[in-house]
């Protein structure tokens, strides 16, 4: 058994190390967000529990919900990478692309999520900070605006 379990642990250490290698910091953003949603929907489940209200149908439309973040993602990918290709492309014009559709994107997911958790925690009887969930939601308006001073 603890065999399995080191070699489960080597495996997802190897699994982060390489995704974090090929995309550096959007791999760890593109983590977090993974970690993000999958506390949101225990979090959720938890809650739904504890106020007898759980239903299966409720889960899967969080299913499919969270299917569809993660072809959100994929689609910001695709679009840094072809636009990346595009301006590399076109010569004269001397136009370099950052690539910051995705962690744009990844970063407003966790913003998300992370708000979502804090919901779900407030259902389970925990005290939240104020400050928190509005640090959270200043920083997810922030992104939405586009504004990167102040």
């Amino acid at each position: 058994m603890q065999e399995k379990l080191t070699a489960w642990k080597a495996g997802a250490t190897a699994l982060v190390t390489a995704l974090t290698a090929f995309l550096g910091w959007k791999g760890i953003a593109a983590i977090a967000w993974v970690v993000a949603m999958a506390l949101d929907y225990i979090s959720g489940t938890a809650a739904a529990c504890k106020e007898g209200k759980w239903s299966s149908q409720v889960a899967r439309e969080g299913l499919w919900h969270k299917m569809g973040m993660i072809f959100a993602v994929l689609v910001a990918a695709i679009a840094d990478g072809v636009l990346g290709v595009l301006c590399r492309q076109i010569p004269g014009m001397g136009i370099q692309w950052p690539g910051m559709v995705l962690p744009v994107v990844l970063v407003w997911y966790v913003l998300t999520e992370l708000g979502s958790i804090l919901e779900n925690a407030l259902r389970l009887g925990a005290k939240v900070p104020a400050w928190l969930a509005k640090l959270l939601q200043a920083a997810k308006t922030k992104l939405e605006s586009g504004e990167a001073d102040n």
